[in-house]
């Protein structure tokens, strides 16, 4: 991806140069399990989060040391900046040319434990969105997980297509997507709950499509092997693939995000289409 030399967002809050802490071995178990099926966290989390929120309260107020950030670190936190910041542009030019003002969310980076306005949450959360203070959170070595233990191809727009997907729960809530499911779930059982989340999901892949389209008329982004990235790292976060690996057997009634080939079509789809609309939560399935 082509990145260097521009804009970068002044949203962004670098917290990896202090520890968060470190969990004690119940959290660490808890944690491998919401990375393992709840790997691109949208919506209202709190739920999810608040599990460990007690043990990360624990560990982190004996933590607070300053860490040095290498080179590799500074240079990505301006890699993530400059991604932000591209996000910054085309969905502030959607929203506008909609009649719309779109409200530009946070990004805070952290290492190991963080604490948000949805409860606490530890790097094996994955990166997720929390719509209380409307801030993207991660935690880069996620991305280092996602090729080692997952098989993603790696590469930066791998971690771009990441934060486009996060940045579409943040357009969700803006526009009442988010608030409109969580009504129709309390008014169906638990598969019916997951078709719903899983419909979510995949339309913040259909948004991070969209970004990518844009950013690329705008910016001129993409070099070889891009978007193959992007592909690469949504296959390996699907539902089915996750469970496979993990258990063995895929229950697909039981899928939170979407298949591998559904995660991957959506992308296509806005990054092909560029049209907003052919997203619509409706036709999402």
């Amino acid at each position: 991806m082509k990145w260097s030399g521009r804009r970068q967002s002044d949203n962004m809050e670098d917290r990896r140069g202090i520890s968060g802490g470190k969990l004690v071995a119940g959290g660490g178990v808890i944690g491998v399990i919401i990375l393992l099926i709840n790997m691109f966290m949208g919506g209202d989390n709190s739920a999810i989060l608040n599990d460990i929120n007690n043990q990360i309260q624990q560990q982190s107020a004996s933590s607070g040391e300053p860490v040095e950030l290498s080179a590799h670190d500074k240079e990505m936190g301006e890699f993530v900046a400059t991604v932000l910041a591209d996000t910054e542009d085309v969905w502030g030019k959607i929203f506008a040319e909609n009649g719309m003002t779109y409200e530009e969310p946070k990004l805070v980076l952290f290492r190991d434990a963080v604490q948000t306005a949805c409860g606490g949450a530890s790097s094996a959360s994955g990166p997720f969105y929390c719509p209380s203070d409307r801030k993207v959170y991660m935690d880069l070595a996620f991305f280092d997980e996602l090729q080692n233990r997952f098989g993603a191809k790696g590469g930066d727009f791998a971690i771009a297509y990441v934060i486009a997907h996060e940045i579409g729960h943040h357009v969700q809530t803006l526009l009442g997507t988010s608030s409109k499911m969580r009504q129709l779930q309390a008014q169906t059982d638990e598969a019916g709950a997951n078709k719903l989340s899983v419909k979510l999901e995949l339309q913040a892949d259909f948004y991070a499509g969209i970004w990518a389209h844009y950013d690329q008329k705008m910016h001129d982004i993409l070099e070889e092997g891009d978007i193959e990235e992007a592909l690469s790292a949504a296959n390996a976060v699907g539902d089915d693939a996750i469970q496979k690996r993990m258990q063995g057997h895929v229950v697909p009634d039981s899928f939170t995000h979407g298949s591998s080939e559904q995660r991957k079509y959506w992308f296509k789809k806005g990054f092909e289409t560029g049209d907003i609309n052919q997203g619509e939560f409706s036709t999402i399935k």
